[in-house]
């Protein structure tokens, strides 16, 4: 692999795989929320919060994490203006502890915080304006979590940088991506250079997934999958990940390192490879490098489709999980390729109707269709060019996926959204 090629692919591993507290869309906001009470300079009387429908759709039902349990877009943006720290972005409210919940209570009932739905085609836009007497200040957040184009204060212009209304462009190097190259750059790559990020995500993402299946939370998927299917390593990777989304959609105040800007894809791409990897007795050298390609093919997936959308992101990293399983095993390009394929023509479809307890099941259901991708290839079946969606080979079904998961569910993400929601949820 060349050496800007090389270079490319750890700055991506490094740039994508941060940790987050929480579902990221609610942090988002409350990150935006920090930075504009820190523009102000002053605790705000009021807030204006302006967001995209798929913000709304994956704030609405999900717990906002250090918030002893609270949901909603005033209570994520009011933690971030009242409590969070806006230095520590996607962290912003990871330091709040108990006894500062009451500055949040009181803060909700004498601040006045309106919410309405922003009139850009942008799915992912955040914008926050605060006021306190005369003074103004106003955040927005468009295309990704931290992609912060805009700062004001008393309508002078601090930071202004362009953006599209459209879905955002992925900066040019995801598109270098392609699945040959993932699979030499995992088997030539320096572990020194991603073993930060990586022992990270195996650290934290276990560590969730953990409490996911000790605690109590949500639907208890991950429980529900042991109880009832056994301990089988198949079953235990489904459950794994699983248990990590109970926990983090529904309030555990534990760290994920996500994947596309996803905790709930970074859990996916990750914890039923560590699962192989403990069942297979792989090296840590084995396990760091086939995270290495469930993570790069997960983003690799995802590139095409964008940040939010009506597809459910989990497909993508049930596929990159898959991937990074058959590697494992010793799969190479063709194989991995195939399990790819065959994992995409098996769920791709799946609808993002939010962030919320259901997620777990989704996760569930997107690692069997990795591992039955695999499995496929492993006993001479796959699917072919011109059966449905998949087309002769790996970067044109992927390109093909990426299409319809993009253009051609926009109007279902839409309706997805009339029905969650309903005009009447916001003024």
């Amino acid at each position: 692999m060349n050496t800007a090629l090389y270079e490319t692919y750890v700055q991506i591993l490094h740039e994508e795989l941060v940790p987050a507290m929480g579902c990221t869309e609610p942090i988002a906001v409350a990150y935006a929320g920090a930075l504009a009470r820190q523009t102000l300079g002053t605790l705000p009387e009021r807030i204006e919060l302006t967001v995209s429908g798929n913000i709304i759709k994956n704030v609405k039902s999900v717990i906002v994490p250090h918030t002893g349990g609270r949901k909603g877009l005033p209570v994520a943006v009011a933690a971030g203006v009242r409590v969070g720290d806006a230095g520590a972005q996607l962290e912003v409210l990871a330091n709040v502890t108990e006894d500062q919940l009451p500055l949040l209570d009181e803060y909700l009932s004498a601040a006045e915080i309106t919410v309405s739905k922003s009139p850009l085609r942008c799915p992912f836009d955040i914008q926050v304006c605060v006021l306190a007497g005369g003074d103004t200040a106003f955040v927005q957040i468009v295309g990704s979590h931290t992609n912060v184009v805009r700062i004001e204060k008393n309508g002078e212009v601090l930071l202004s940088k362009p953006f599209s209304e459209e879905a955002a462009q992925p900066p040019e190097s995801r598109r270098s991506l392609t699945v040959k190259d993932i699979i030499v750059f995992a088997d030539e790559v320096d572990l020194n250079d991603v073993r930060v990020p990586i022992a990270r995500q195996i650290e934290y993402n276990t560590a969730i997934a953990e409490a996911g299946l000790t605690g109590q939370y949500g639907a208890a998927i991950g429980k529900i999958l042991l109880d009832s299917y056994g301990d089988s390593v198949q079953n235990r990777a489904k459950a794994w990940a699983a248990a990590g989304s109970d926990a983090r959609m529904n309030g555990c105040e534990k760290p994920v390192v996500i994947n596309s800007g996803s905790g709930n894809q970074g859990m996916t791409a990750s914890l039923p490879v560590i699962v192989y990897a403990r069942e297979l007795k792989a090296s840590e050298e084995q396990l760091y490098r086939a995270l290495v390609v469930s993570n790069l093919v997960t983003i690799h997936l995802k590139t095409g489709i964008g940040s939010l959308s009506a597809y459910c992101g989990a497909t993508s990293a049930g596929a990159g999980a898959g991937a990074g399983i058959c590697y494992l095993y010793g799969g190479r390009y063709d194989e991995i390729a195939h399990t790819i394929v065959n994992a995409l023509a098996i769920n791709s479809g799946m609808l993002c109707d939010g962030a919320k307890a259901s997620c777990a099941a989704k996760i569930a259901s997107a690692v069997e269709a990795g591992l039955l991708g695999m499995q496929m290839y492993r006993h001479d079946s796959q699917f072919y060019g011109g059966d449905g969606i998949v087309v002769k080979g790996v970067e044109n079904t992927i390109r093909a996926v990426s299409s319809i998961a993009r253009d051609g569910m926009r109007e279902t993400d839409n309706e997805i959204i009339r029905l969650m929601i309903g005009e009447e949820t916001v003024k």
